[in-house]
């Protein structure tokens, strides 16, 4: 009896084995989610760039939505996604603490939906400037400034600035301090 009850254990697990490897084999591929070496690629893309763009934020808050574009605006969307990140990983910890009074947690569950808010505007924002005939747009909103770095051909005039600005304060809001800076294509 005792010969049987191993025999049928260990059929189960071979089977197990063989329904596993046949589902690993026939399932598709999964996109790399190696982060490492994605940033090493960009960093080296980068290093190649003369120019560098350094963001920095009011009250350690910097904002930036992700678009396709140059590898030196690829490498700054890769670091404020990561302190964005973090800033959702800590509010989030702080809406799920059972410690913490409902207005402490209600505060955090604004302070993410506002995060949210602001990465869709930019993200929109972003796309209406390469719209309009621009390679590659940057929109960086912290606090009460709105920063937009376009990357173009042409060179750039007050009135497409003007324009730029008054696009941001359209979809952003009136109060915002916005600054645009050109960068020229290579």
């Amino acid at each position: 009896m005792l010969l049987k009850k191993q025999t049928v254990w260990l059929l189960t697990m071979l089977s197990l084995v063989v329904v596993l490897s046949v589902y690993y084999i026939t399932s598709p591929e999964q996109k790399s989610t190696d982060l490492a070496s994605v940033e090493k690629n960009v960093k080296n893309q980068v290093a190649n760039k003369d120019t560098k763009t350094k963001t920095e934020a009011k009250d350690g808050k910097t904002v930036v939505s992700t678009v396709a574009g140059d590898a030196e605006f690829e490498e700054l969307r890769l670091k404020l996604d990561e302190l964005r990140g973090e800033q959702k990983e800590e509010l989030t910890a702080t809406m799920a603490s059972t410690d913490l009074p409902a207005e402490e947690r209600m505060k955090a569950k604004d302070q993410m939906q506002q995060l949210n808010d602001i990465a869709q505007k930019e993200e929109l924002l972003e796309t209406m400037i390469k719209t309009m005939g621009y390679e590659d747009a940057l929109v960086r909103a912290d606090g009460e400034k709105v920063r937009v770095t376009v990357k173009s051909k042409k060179k750039p005039t007050a009135s497409a600035a003007n324009k730029i600005i008054l696009e941001v304060k359209k979809e952003i809001g009136e109060s915002n301090f916005v600054a645009v800076t050109f960068q020229p294509s290579k």
